[in-house]
């Protein structure tokens, strides 16, 4: 049988963090747009990073629930969920990027 020790917690914890990081940069491209102005470009941006967030946050509500649910062997992430959160941080961060400049 196979010892994870705290590598699953680990794990949740991580996904956590980087969720609540999507989280304060989705709320800061959201405030960025309301203190701005109702810029059209603006406003598509924001709710780019808006769709990204809740995209990431689904698929970190999965492999957290996963982890949680299954502590002594997790299965692995998958390479459509590794990829879609890839994707999701890398254009959160590039709308973000977008808004500030």
């Amino acid at each position: 049988m196979r010892d994870p020790g705290l590598q699953p917690a680990r794990t949740r914890l991580a996904w956590r963090r980087t969720t609540l990081s999507c989280t304060v940069a989705a709320v800061l491209a959201v405030k960025t747009v309301l203190h701005g102005g109702t810029d059209p470009l603006g406003i598509v941006a924001a709710a780019l990073c808006l769709a990204v967030w809740l995209g990431f946050l689904g698929v970190a509500h999965r492999r957290i629930t996963g982890l949680a649910r299954d502590e002594a062997a997790p299965a692995r992430l998958s390479r459509r969920a590794a990829t879609t959160a890839a994707l999701c941080t890398v254009a959160l961060a590039v709308s973000a990027a977008a808004l500030v400049v």
